[in-house]
């Protein structure tokens, strides 16, 4: 998948990318290096871009996308709460 496809496909669903790499489970830097066209992803993440790009064009599946990303995000930082809680 070429750079400029991944990045479109990126801002196609409203991304940053921080929220990108967390949906692919990758480190920002991966996705800015994609972009740039420094390396490439792996076959099975290039097939869930390709799943991506075909959701982008659905506004619904779009913000439910942002939605599950912001939950992720509360439910791993309670877990890190409740984690250092049960260490006192």
């Amino acid at each position: 998948m070429e750079a400029q496809m991944i990045k479109s496909i990126r801002e196609a669903l409203g991304l940053n990318q921080l929220q990108f790499a967390q949906l692919l489970g990758v480190h920002p830097i991966t996705v800015s290096k994609w972009e740039r066209g420094v390396t490439s992803p792996t076959d099975y993440q290039g097939a869930f871009m390709s799943q991506f790009q075909a959701a982008a064009k659905n506004k619904i599946v779009r913000d439910e996308l942002k939605n599950v990303l912001i939950a992720a995000g509360v439910i791993a930082a309670l877990v890190l709460l409740f984690q250092a809680a049960s260490k006192k």
